[in-house]
């Protein structure tokens, strides 16, 4: 059984006004489209959205596979357990997708579901790089070039073995560390997590440039 969180509880202010997952995006909200990418291959989908927002974030994703919108947390960690609070314990896999990436397909959380097989504890979809990448010090100063042939920016859908994610929040919350996503937890345990290839069009919505040119890919203003 396959649930999935997606995650939309960020203030998005970078882009100014109305929270980016709320933004319309060729006649269809943000957070929704991110909801329907994934809602085909879930048997439930969690919404997780900043407690103001709730209210509409449960309008704007008024879908027959949403079961629960709950408030989310202080930080995007704090999001996800939020989520997890609403997912039952006898789901043995558990996705987490962002609500800024509202291009993603569900073939692309198809291929994660089917690579996650047994010996694995978690499935990444990610991009090669393609420019070359530096690591500087605080003054900008140059420390080593890093292998690009060895390197990939990740995207979400993210998929984990439940047990496996709930232990990771688990133990986040006793020591309170940071993670920019829900892989870099289970990987300090020792998780198995394999990468698959991602999808190019899969962007983050991060800036205003980012928004327009999601509208541009679908045709739509």
């Amino acid at each position: 059984m396959l649930w999935t969180i997606v995650v939309g509880a960020g203030a998005g202010t970078r882009l100014g006004g109305v929270p980016k997952q709320f933004r319309d995006l060729a006649g269809t909200s943000v957070i929704l489209r991110s909801v329907r990418a994934v809602a085909p291959v879930s048997d439930a989908v969690v919404v997780v959205a900043d407690p103001v927002a709730a209210a509409d974030a449960a309008v704007a994703v008024g879908q027959d596979k949403v079961v629960a919108v709950v408030a989310g947390g202080a930080d995007r960690p704090a999001s996800v357990a939020a989520g997890l609070g609403a997912v039952p314990g006898d789901v043995d896999v558990i996705a987490v997708h962002d609500a800024a990436r509202p291009l993603a397909t569900p073939g692309l959380l198809r291929r994660c579901v089917s690579a996650l097989e047994p010996g694995i504890d978690a499935v990444v979809p990610a991009l090669g790089v393609v420019d070359t990448v530096k690591e500087v010090d605080a003054d900008g100063v140059v420390v080593r070039t890093l292998d690009r042939d060895r390197l990939v920016v990740v995207q979400t859908p993210q998929v984990f073995r439940a047990a496996v994610l709930r232990d990771a929040h688990e133990a986040r919350r006793a020591t309170g560390v940071a993670a920019t996503d829900d892989a870099a937890l289970v990987e300090r345990h020792g998780a198995k997590v394999v990468v698959i290839g991602g999808e190019a069009g899969n962007v983050k919505l991060t800036r205003a440039e980012d928004l327009e040119a999601m509208r541009d890919a679908l045709g739509g203003t």
